[in-house]
């Protein structure tokens, strides 16, 4: 496959207005997370054929029954983490590698899993040429990674019905978890603080629409 790595004035456009609708209109206060947005190329991730549609705020099919994440999504999550430079970042459900990104450059250490072996091979090698350097593993995201944790923070990018348990324990004490909860048509985000080895707090925000996370320790196995 060859990847057009074009850029130009259109799209770096495309992207300013892309910011100022997250920050005026939809409430993302993250200067960090805008300044990411604002700079990761959207459109790589798209067929050239519809790159018109790249900074709209939408999901979009990326084959494999999944989709990129409108943009929206990804900046609220992603605010929820509060990412400090170096914090070691799980990301569950890799996808099309554009929210790996977005954590790449908010100077994370990446640590992501995709279950499906044509769009984690994918992702990697995309992401390489972009010059993009993350942690890749081919897998089932609902157990995590407990063999590279604890994490700082996790992100699952898909739907649960309950929050696996073997999540939260690879969570760092002071860590923070996010992820949505719901039945297969609407999840409510939740983020989650690891007070300490035993407790955690929890908090329950605005309802989203994520595609069913898949694994052993959610709606089914593998």
């Amino acid at each position: 496959m060859a990847y057009k790595f074009i850029d130009n004035y259109r799209e770096k456009g495309a992207r300013k207005k892309l910011v100022s609708l997250l920050r005026d209109v939809k409430k993302i206060e993250d200067a960090g997370v805008l300044a990411a947005i604002g700079k990761v190329p959207r459109h790589y991730f798209f067929d050239e054929t519809f790159w018109s549609q790249a900074y709209n705020d939408i999901a979009f099919p990326i084959g494999e029954g999944q989709t990129i994440s409108q943009p929206y999504t990804v900046a609220y999550q992603t605010q929820l983490l509060s990412i400090k430079q170096g914090d070691r970042v799980l990301e569950i459900g890799t996808g099309s590698g554009y929210q790996t990104c977005i954590l790449l450059e908010l100077k994370a250490e990446v640590y992501t899993i995709e279950r499906q072996e044509t769009l984690y091979k994918r992702a990697k090698l995309f992401l390489s040429k972009m010059g993009y350097k993350a942690h890749f593993f081919l897998g089932d995201g609902s157990k995590g990674l407990s063999e590279h944790g604890p994490f700082d923070k996790i992100l699952v990018t898909a739907g649960a019905p309950f929050v696996p348990e073997i999540l939260l324990k690879q969570l760092k004490v002071g860590g923070t978890l996010v992820i949505p909860v719901g039945d297969e048509k609407n999840q409510k985000m939740i983020a989650i603080f690891r007070i300490n080895e035993t407790d955690y707090d929890r908090i329950e925000l605005d309802t989203f629409r994520f595609v069913p996370l898949v694994g052993e320790q959610a709606w089914g196995s593998l």
